[in-house]
């Protein structure tokens, strides 16, 4: 269960009065990372998912940082103590569904459920299954067309909707490396823009470092 968090003692309470009520609360930010280790990683091993890895060490990064498992319950703000993912996946009839991956300690378990889960949302026809009673979640989108430079997610004006959301690009060459961008939108009375630099820096040390999945 979430645990609440001390609004009263918060050093950001300020802010989060601030911003909460806004009508349109969240900021985006996008930026590329180098994916050059991770690409080559899952071509040594033989095709392991790029997506399911990148997707793990991205969860693994926010869930290192505690602001990204922050939610608004009403007027109060709890903390989960995991959260997971929800992405988008490209189905056969080139429409989109939702798919849902659950974060824990082991890639490979991570891999082998994710694999499964990827080939029934590819598999799947009719209405998209959006689970709003979830908020243990970052809500991904994948754009593998596009190395993109601006991102902007459809939003419900007026949703108390708090949900980080995290979309990856089109990873290709530049300037020697691998890199992929990746747009970050976080609700402001509740993250920072030092919190998103912090999970950029965590996730490109990660991806820096891809044979720590298998350890």
């Amino acid at each position: 269960m979430p645990q609440p968090l001390d609004i009263d003692n918060w050093h950001r309470r300020h802010h989060f009065e601030f911003f909460k009520n806004y009508e349109l609360p969240f900021f985006n930010l996008c930026a590329d990372v180098d994916v050059s280790k991770l690409n080559e990683w899952s071509r040594e091993q033989g095709g392991p998912s790029f997506f399911l890895a990148s997707l793990y060490l991205s969860l693994r990064a926010a869930n290192e940082i505690e602001p990204f498992r922050y939610r608004l319950s009403g007027d109060a703000v709890v903390v989960h103590e995991v959260i997971h993912g929800g992405s988008t996946v490209m189905r056969q009839d080139e429409t989109f569904g939702f798919a849902y991956f659950d974060f824990g300690p082991s890639y490979d378990q991570f891999e082998v459920a994710g694999l499964e889960i990827l080939a029934h949302a590819r598999n799947a026809s009719g209405p998209l299954e959006d689970r709003p009673e979830r908020a243990d979640l970052i809500h991904y989108s994948v754009i593998p067309w596009v190395h993109f430079t601006g991102f902007m997610h459809a939003q419900r004006l007026g949703a108390h909707d708090s949900i980080p959301k995290i979309a990856f690009g089109k990873h290709s060459d530049r300037v020697g490396s691998r890199m992929m961008p990746v747009s970050v939108e976080v609700h402001h009375a509740l993250v920072d823009g030092l919190d998103v630099g912090r999970f950029y820096e965590c996730f490109q040390s990660l991806l820096d470092d891809p044979t720590a999945l298998t350890t």
